[in-house]
């Protein structure tokens, strides 16, 4: 090993970490509580450490040059095997405790939490990091081992992964309830074609598997508007804009409350697996551990609360 990487501090990587993470000198200074030159301090003193250049700027934008991505994954590495460490030493006291690195796909945001204060209640010293992505975002936080586990649907089957599916994910029509369609009783899919569909950005699970489901049924929407967030598609449905489809978990208040209602479609809902995923080669930490087979063993009492959310808003 070069000697100048001896020189490397943990902080060092902390900071870098936060860098990579926004893509920003400004953003990560903020989320570090340092100022913006000191984080450019730290940046060119890593810099002269490596011996190359981390970041380079395409336009206004940051991006990761390869040594940046290869020192990336060896920070993830070593901070990771500390914090397994430090677990591990707690599990030898007979407590767990740590931090649960966890990324969930936006449909599932809404349940997660939940999840989440269940397994906390076995175990109040466990904490929290969620970060809510796009099924895209989230494979490429796969690729480079950024998160203990994972929550999504829609699992590749060639990236070596382990996966546990835990709760059923229904996707729904839904519109407003002076909606014309919102009336109508005995729909198809093929009766919404007419009307403007309200859909999520490209790499969205749930864009993805509505539109080839739809491909498959034959139904085409000619008129399609793209938000970029699955809240932007909810307000776009009440605000009168259109027709959406959505899992039902994240619009069972807006049901309950009667500002949409969820259309009769014959073939809906439709139904996907939400997966609690991980690299097969990946150890998981004592936490991580924890909590996977927390939810292998409570898939019972998860679809339980799950009928519970759906009988809410019927």
């Amino acid at each position: 090993m070069r000697k100048s990487l001896n020189r490397l501090t943990l902080r060092q990587m902390q900071v870098f970490l936060a860098v990579c993470d926004h893509r920003s000198y400004s953003r990560a200074a903020e989320a570090m509580a340092l100022t913006q030159p000191a984080i450019s301090l730290q940046m060119r003193q890593l810099e002269e450490l490596v011996g190359q250049p981390l970041f380079e700027y395409v336009g206004r934008k940051l991006h990761l040059t390869e040594a940046a991505e290869a020192l990336q994954r060896a920070c993830l590495d070593v901070l990771g095997r500390l914090e397994n460490l430090d677990m591990q030493l707690s599990d030898l006291r007979g407590s767990l405790q740590g931090q649960l690195r966890l990324a969930v796909e936006t449909s599932a945001q809404y349940f997660v939490p939940h999840l989440f204060a269940a397994f906390r209640a076995r175990h109040p010293e466990v904490s929290l990091q969620m970060a809510v992505v796009n099924h895209a975002q989230a494979l490429k936080r796969l690729s480079v081992h950024r998160d203990d586990l994972l929550i999504m649907t829609m699992v590749p089957a060639d990236m070596g992964l382990e996966f546990l599916p835990f709760l059923d994910n229904p996707i729904i029509a839904v519109a407003r309830s002076d909606h014309p369609l919102a009336q109508r009783s005995g729909l198809q899919l093929q009766d919404l074609t007419s009307h403007l569909l309200l859909v999520r950005e490209q790499g969205s699970a749930t864009r993805a598997v509505t539109e080839e489901y739809c491909h498959q049924k034959r139904a085409h929407f000619p008129q399609t508007l793209e938000l970029g967030s699955l809240e932007a598609q909810r307000e776009g449905v009440i605000a009168g804009l259109g027709l959406a489809l959505l899992p039902r978990h994240a619009v069972r208040r807006e049901l309950a409350d009667g500002e949409l209602v969820e259309l009769p479609v014959a073939e809906l809902p439709l139904r996907r697996s939400w997966c609690v995923v991980h690299a097969r080669d990946k150890q998981l930490s004592p936490v991580a551990q924890a909590f996977f087979d927390f939810v292998r063993r409570e898939r019972g009492s998860l679809t339980a609360l799950a009928e519970r959310f759906a009988q809410r808003v019927q």
